[in-house]
């Protein structure tokens, strides 16, 4: 690990401050990608400004028709909260699965959906419930956000404070996790607003995205069943040492048939 400056402001302005005013500062929230990363020396930065004592930016509260969710809240607390899971429990269960219990005690959801890793369990919910990241300079929609492999729309001095959800019709979330780590290798997001649905896939691709396709056929008869022989073009998805980018693509159908189910 490289030697830096350790911060740990006690409001979100002196954090924006000490990020502005460093060479290289990182922000970390839960640590759970960046401790790695600074203990196998892949990364360098100058100062490490810690979000940790920043309890403006943590808990959850209903807000009209939407849940917001503040950027330091823990997997486990999104999971554990009544209102998330009376009114989105495909949101609880998705951050139950995450990881296991050190990382859903330690991981926040806003460090996950700023580092955008493209195994990530929570890029499907942004995507699929069509949330809204707030930050402390503006609001960006779901599908303006993610933008390719760890890169998202965030500027250099923007810190996300909360994520904003709507409250669906019904929703679910399914995923195949890979066995040791428990990222989804595909995990799928299908949430129903009335005349309109949207799915949002995780692990198959660089980063994020929806199946558009998927959506069609399901404003028009909301079952797993539309969903044979529709089938996610494999062109633009990945392929590694875990699967194919084909065996990827019949992934994303059998995870969205699941979570139409659980929904």
């Amino acid at each position: 690990m490289h030697n830096f400056d350790y911060h740990a402001p006690k409001t979100l302005d002196s954090a924006l401050a000490l990020l502005r005013d460093k060479e290289d500062g990182k922000i970390i929230a839960g640590g759970m990608t960046l401790l790695p990363t600074l203990k196998q020396r892949l990364a360098a930065p100058s100062d490490l400004i810690d979000l940790a004592a920043l309890s403006e930016m943590k808990g959850v509260r209903r807000d009209g028709n939407g849940i917001v969710i503040g950027a330091m809240t823990t997997h486990a607390e999104v999971a554990a909260n009544g209102d998330v899971q009376s009114l989105i429990p495909a949101l609880s269960h998705l951050a139950g699965v995450i990881g296991d219990p050190a990382v859903r005690h330690r991981g926040t959801i806003g460090g996950s959906v700023a580092n955008a890793d493209p195994a990530a369990d929570y890029p499907a919910a942004v995507v699929g419930l069509n949330a809204t990241i707030v930050t402390n300079k503006r609001k960006i929609a779901a599908d303006d956000f993610f933008v390719s492999l760890f890169e998202t729309a965030l500027e250099r001095d923007e810190i996300i404070t909360s994520v904003r959800f709507p409250i669906p019709e019904r929703a679910g979330y399914e995923k195949f996790r890979h066995p040791a780590s428990g990222y989804a290798v595909v995990g799928v997001m299908v949430a129903k607003f009335g005349d309109k649905v949207r799915v949002g896939v995780t692990g198959a691709a660089g980063s994020a995205f929806r199946a558009s396709d998927f959506e069609a056929a399901l404003e028009k008869n909301f079952s797993s069943e539309v969903l044979l022989g529709i089938a996610v073009s494999p062109d633009d998805l990945l392929s590694d040492i875990h699967c194919t980018n084909e065996y990827r693509a019949h992934l994303v159908n059998v995870m969205a048939r699941r979570a139409i189910a659980a929904a």
